[in-house]
């Protein structure tokens, strides 16, 4: 018995829903958990960067949050003190996956000091970037750190007690 032509679009649409699902559940289980990883590292290595530079010269770092970036409330000790720790501490906790939400805080209120703080009266601390970091890190605060993390080991196990 021959199929009439009218049934041969309809065998068609199961088709690709299948096709599109099969897609979506390779994107889900392969690509986002890459791309969620690939995200953590780049935050990581732009904070960490910046706190090992700090504390490669650290005479010039208790200068430039003197002068430069004349970082108000907090003593400049303090706050020099406190943004190595975070740009050292946060970026690992955030390559690794551990406690992630908690570790892109911190980070995320440093973005937001230096774009809308130190921007707002020095037009050389406004830059787009500052906007790409809070993007991401916001993402991360709002996802979590994605399969590939300590955290997940963490969850799958609390789950089997």
């Amino acid at each position: 018995m021959a199929s009439s032509p009218s049934s041969a679009p309809s065998a068609l649409w199961p088709n690709l829903v299948a096709k599109y699902g099969d897609a979506t559940t390779f994107f889900e289980r392969t690509l986002v958990p890459l791309f969620d990883l690939f995200v953590r590292l780049w935050i990581a290595k732009v904070f960490f960067w910046s706190g090992l530079t700090k504390i490669a010269d650290w005479e010039n770092a208790l200068f430039l949050f003197e002068m430069e970036y004349e970082v108000p409330i907090l003593p400049v000790p303090v706050a020099t003190f406190l943004a190595t720790l975070f740009e050292l501490v946060c970026p690992i906790l955030l390559a690794v996956g551990l406690a992630t939400r908690f570790a892109a805080l911190p980070l995320l209120a440093m973005a937001l000091v230096i774009q809308f703080v130190l921007g707002a009266t020095k037009p050389g601390f406004d830059h787009i970037q500052h906007y790409y970091w809070m993007i991401l890190l916001v993402l991360i605060v709002l996802r979590g750190a994605g399969p590939l993390s300590i955290d997940r080991l963490i969850a799958r196990r609390r789950a089997w007690v």
